[in-house]
């Protein structure tokens, strides 16, 4: 599957980016915000993350609206999660396309709980990056995914990996954290994709049969440059 392909997986005008803080979900989302401009669709873009605030896709927010995306956030008053406005008659919307990037702990999924009942259709995906702390075993993952449904009252997701170490990944590195993502969510759900690389896609295409979307890194921290 090409860098394009996460639109084609899509079956919703609405889609919600959940996971760990860290796992790469930002990234992706924005990935997507940027693929379906170029495709022409109206998009709505709305940072949800305020658990992490050096690297939240609010950073690229320049990026975005030179596509043609409309980026919606709030800025964020002490340590209080803060609603974004407009968010409710864009869902019911669909000649748009919303994309929702979740804060990743209960907490800033709780932002999403008041409208759940709008998102019953969207596309609902919750990115595993094997090689963060609390995606290391099945029973993390399954904490982290439960605390997080039951703040946001989403339905069951969709799965896509994204093993990374940051920008100094290597292809080798990659596809052990492939192959331990796939162990640990395999017997249990269906893993649609994963992300990948643009800078290892050639390497690591011949090792797997899973769908790999190709992403160019976007989100860094600006004091240190690593990847969100």
């Amino acid at each position: 599957m090409s860098a394009a392909g996460l639109s084609a997986l899509l079956r919703s005008s609405n889609t919600v980016f959940l996971g760990e803080a860290g796992c790469g979900k930002s990234e992706l989302a924005v990935h997507l915000a940027l693929e379906l401009a170029e495709q022409g669709k109206a998009v709505h873009f709305f940072d949800l993350d305020q658990t992490k605030p050096l690297m939240r896709s609010r950073d690229v927010e320049a990026l975005l609206a030179d596509a043609g995306a409309a980026v919606h956030f709030e800025q964020q008053r002490a340590d209080a999660p803060t609603q974004v406005g407009g968010l409710v008659p864009l869902l019911l919307d669909e000649s748009k396309n919303v994309i929702l990037d979740v804060g990743g702990n209960d907490t800033g999924a709780k932002l999403i709980g008041g409208c759940a009942h709008l998102l019953k259709n969207a596309d609902v995906w919750f990115v595993v990056n094997p090689y963060r702390p609390w995606s290391a075993t099945t029973e993390h993952i399954d904490g982290t995914l439960s605390a997080i449904l039951r703040a946001s009252r989403l339905k069951t997701p969709r799965f896509l990996l994204n093993p990374n170490l940051g920008r100094d990944t290597t292809a080798e590195e990659y596809l052990a954290g492939l192959a331990q993502g796939f162990t640990l969510l395999s017997p249990y759900v269906t893993v649609e994709a994963a992300a990948v690389p643009d800078t290892l896609y050639a390497q690591v295409r011949p090792h797997t049969d899973l769908p790999l979307l190709r992403v160019t890194p976007r989100i860094t921290i600006p004091e240190t440059g690593l990847d969100e």
